[in-house]
């Protein structure tokens, strides 16, 4: 398909500087783009490469204005790109359509209108499917499990009895929705199972990752929030709590009966005690452990976590360690040849 950066511009809602006329038939990354490409830049230490990107145009925020390019200035560029992906980048994926005749479907079952069930999918006693959701293949979906409308589950995911799954939620391939929570007492020396029979409930809007694991509740609820999107990889325990519009990113994990406010950001192999708070609009940054109670609007980084700005300055000192021990040894040194001309004297 082909636009002018005229439609381009007026589709997004941006600022066009420079031709108005030139004709967009492409898209692409602001490195890997060539002429007839409209690119996007979002992070400004990318910056240089808008005077050596061989795009056409560039989708920028409304403070950069100046480039040898055509722009396109938008409060969220990122943003912006993604309506242009959709008009210029071929969509040629066919989901599934219809009931496949190997899916395996209980009589009690109720499917809404339009729903379709892929090959070899498993739907067990009082099942519900809203209108015009996907069931990919070799899904799993457990006895009295609810989903609501327009949900999209791709091949191999198993969703276990009894949860509560909203509407538009999709859920990527390998995910385990309410596996049983690690619950174990000791009893003599013996681990013995705590029974996990509550659920978990997904609310409207929620996109889970590929091999994601959110664990049962163990009587109550693990409840994700609407709004909110989880990376690959993710361990959800029983219990847990995360409010709406949250981002948990690749490998992080959440122990059991902790709670996340609003708009949380978990960063890549984040790790989170059990039983704490995680205020809203906190973010947890990579890597970091987090093992107390987080206030709201807070930035935290490190191991045990603390205050991002104190975590800086605690790394700064730990990077400084071994010209610290030899500026030591070296005053050390010192001290014993004073000592030794005051025993002289």
């Amino acid at each position: 398909m082909k636009f002018t950066l005229r439609e381009i511009a007026k589709i997004v809602g941006g600022e066009l500087i420079g031709d108005p006329n030139i004709v967009i038939t492409g898209i692409s990354g602001i490195k890997e783009a060539k002429e007839g490409d409209i690119t996007f830049l979002a992070n400004p230490k990318y910056f240089h490469l808008m005077k050596v990107t061989k795009a056409s145009a560039i989708i920028v925020s409304k403070e950069i204005t100046d480039t040898n390019k055509p722009l396109i200035r938008t409060d969220n560029p990122s943003l912006a790109f993604a309506k242009v992906v959709s008009l210029v980048a071929p969509n040629d994926v066919k989901h599934p359509q219809g009931i496949h005749p190997t899916a395996v479907i209980a009589k009690s079952a109720k499917l809404g209108k339009n729903v379709s069930v892929g090959a070899y999918t498993i739907i067990e006693e009082e099942v519900e499917i809203g209108d015009n959701s996907i069931i990919y293949g070799s899904c799993y979906i457990g006895h009295h499990t609810k989903i609501g409308k327009d949900c999209l589950i791709y091949p191999h995911v198993s969703i276990r009895e009894r949860i509560e799954i909203a509407s538009r939620v999709i859920i990527h391939s390998g995910a385990v929705i309410g596996s049983d929570g690690f619950g174990f007492a000791t009893v003599k020396g013996v681990r013995e199972k705590i029974p996990q029979i509550g659920t978990v409930v997904i609310e409207d809007d929620v996109e889970i990752g590929a091999n994601v694991t959110i664990d049962r509740a163990r009587f109550d609820k693990t409840i994700i929030g609407k709004g909110t999107k989880i990376d690959n990889l993710v361990q959800i325990a029983h219990n847990v709590i995360i409010g709406e519009n949250c981002i948990i990113v690749a490998q992080a994990g959440i122990s059991g009966s902790t709670s996340l406010g609003e708009g949380v950001i978990l960063a890549g192999q984040a790790g989170v005690v059990g039983h704490i708070t995680i205020g809203e609009g906190s973010i947890v940054a990579a890597q970091a452990g987090v093992t107390k109670s987080v206030p709201p609007h807070t930035k935290v980084s490190g191991y045990p976590a603390k205050p991002h700005d104190v975590a800086k300055r605690v790394n700064a000192c730990v990077q400084r360690l071994p010209q610290l021990y030899k500026k030591i040894k070296e005053l050390e040194a010192k001290v014993a040849e004073l000592e030794k001309v005051l025993q002289k004297k």
